[in-house]
């Protein structure tokens, strides 16, 4: 009460930092509780590659990232060094970090992108059942997750595993650097095969499969609850001399944040990411799970749950088209795009599967090949450009087909688009009439950072809730809206695309065997 007073009685402008700790890079964004941002600042860290399908990063690189951005931050905005309230995080999913008694770092952390484990996601499937793992964590072993990670250096690495003290996520590290205590949050956590999500705390069943401790797994909260505050001698560190006592928030991982960052906390909302990769995000207010597990289900980061389906080649797809096949076009994303748009919807009978690296929702077949289906010597290079725009969004409405199936019926009145795709005027259109559904662009365009720092102002009760936050800081800018009769084209259209996996499965997994 005291807090949310001061914010009421003429207090000075305060800041709240939103760290999106990624693969690639971290970025702090600062934040005033109107939602202005003050400034933004990001540093690079490399991704270490030693062995085939072994993905690794170093968590110091993290750590020495999130200070130099935060010192570039400060110094680019000295305000920062006396009125930052609180913090608070996004992060690359799944990563194993483990910590022995002295807090040491005892291996590379090991990231999502990491594939090295199928044999253990096997091993936890059959020892488990997967009736019972869906009932237990509502997801199946998949080899991003960090529970066979956990598995793996058990077996590959026993003189490491006896050594560990504490697990966690990346940005918990962070979190742990921050305030010296173990702490994740219930979105991230639930990416771990370790939550009971519907439960919201640790699965004592997954524990004892894989023979640890609970006390090795950090203090689960909720992502805008306060996990403690930033030590003194850290807040030297980061040159944030100034400001008094600097609340830290859970925070959530990088799908949820970004979720909150675009404003997807009720009902009735879809978020849909037009990234490298490809993501269909809903909240709902009740507990749901896909008993065939073709979504995520996990925990969202405003107390409520999300269903997730993600696909791995989104606007890698057009990107791939268009660097390695149509590299040597002047203005290429202009030109081709231009060119498809006088192209009538579903491009006369010529399909793009998507399967460029495989697929994860809702087929999770690391066999399945991307291609053309329907070539005619009729078709010119806009027909095919327009199918590869076509045939990705065709396979996001597979997880809107789920979503629908298994909790929200026909109840989804808007998508809000982001991601680099979300700039094409032409597949914003496309994603309109293929999904029958008004596409938003809102006028939040810093995703999971932006989702973070909301986060940290909810957690110094600058707001009451993580909804009311967004309900207050993100609008629609624009709106796209489905033509009917590209809609009606489309859903022809989507029955033949939704019958073609089914059709070339076994020709994939013979490809895959070949090569």
């Amino acid at each position: 009460i005291t807090r949310k007073l001061q914010f009421n009685v003429g207090r000075k402008k305060m800041s709240f930092l939103g760290i999106d700790l990624g693969t690639s890079s971290v970025k702090i964004l600062a934040i005033e509780k109107d939602g202005t941002i003050i400034g933004s600042a990001s540093k690079e860290y490399p991704v270490y590659y030693p062995k085939p399908n072994h993905a690794e990063q170093n968590p110091q690189d993290w750590w020495e990232g999130v200070k130099g951005a935060m010192k570039q931050l400060v110094g680019e905005h000295p305000r920062l060094a006396s009125d930052v309230e609180s913090i608070s995080f996004s992060g690359q999913m799944h990563g194993l970090v483990a910590l022995d008694k002295n807090n040491e770092v005892l291996t590379p952390a090991i990231l999502w992108s990491d594939q090295r484990t199928q044999e253990e996601c096997d091993e936890i499937t059959k020892g488990i059942g997967q009736e019972n793992l869906t009932k237990y964590t509502s997801n199946k072993a998949l080899t991003g997750f960090t529970a066979p990670k956990i598995l793996w250096v058990k077996k590959h690495l026993p003189e490491v595993f006896e050594k560990i003290e504490h697990i966690m996520l990346p940005k918990d590290y962070i979190q742990f650097k921050l305030t010296g205590n173990y702490a994740t949050d219930v979105s991230d956590a639930s990416g771990m095969l370790l939550l009971d999500v519907k439960n919201r705390k640790w699965s004592r069943e997954m524990i004892d499969f894989l023979g640890i401790k609970e006390e090795m797994l950090p203090k689960v909260f909720e992502s805008y609850e306060v996990t403690g505050t930033v030590k003194e001698a850290v807040k030297q560190e980061l040159g944030l001399t100034g400001c008094g006592e600097i609340l830290v928030a859970a925070g959530a991982g990088d799908q949820a944040a970004g979720a909150i960052g675009a404003g997807v906390v009720e009902d009735g909302i879809l978020s849909v990411v037009l990234g490298t990769s490809g993501v269909v995000f809903v909240s709902e207010e009740e507990y749901a799970v896909d008993t065939q597990n073709r979504l995520h289900s996990f925990c969202h980061a405003n107390g409520k749950y999300h269903q997730m389906g993600v696909m791995l080649s989104a606007a890698a797809s057009l990107k791939w088209w268009i660097d390695e096949i149509q590299k040597d076009t002047k203005n290429p994303y202009d030109v081709l795009q231009e060119e498809a748009n006088k192209v009538s919807p579903g491009s006369e009978g010529l399909y793009f599967l998507p399967y460029l690296l495989g697929e994860r929702t809702p087929y999770s077949d690391a066999d399945a090949r991307g291609c053309f289906i329907g070539l005619t010597i009729s078709h010119k290079r806009a027909h095919m450009t327009r199918s590869v725009l076509e045939g990705v969004i065709f396979g996001l409405r597979d997880s809107l087909e789920i979503v629908k199936e298994i909790s929200q019926g026909d109840g989804i009145r808007e998508v809000r688009l982001s991601g680099g795709g979300a700039k094409s005027k032409l597949w914003r259109q496309i994603v309109a009439d293929i999904f029958g559904i008004p596409v938003h662009l809102t006028n939040a365009t810093e995703g999971a950072a932006f989702g973070a720092a909301i986060l940290a102002a909810v957690a110094a009760d600058a707001y009451d809730s993580v909804d009311e936050a967004c309900k207050a800081l993100i609008a629609t800018t624009q709106v796209t809206n489905p033509i009917p009769e590209h809609v009606e084209a489309y859903n022809k259209h989507y029955k033949i695309y939704n019958s073609l996996y089914s059709t070339l499965q076994s020709t994939f997994n013979e490809i895959a065997k070949n090569n």
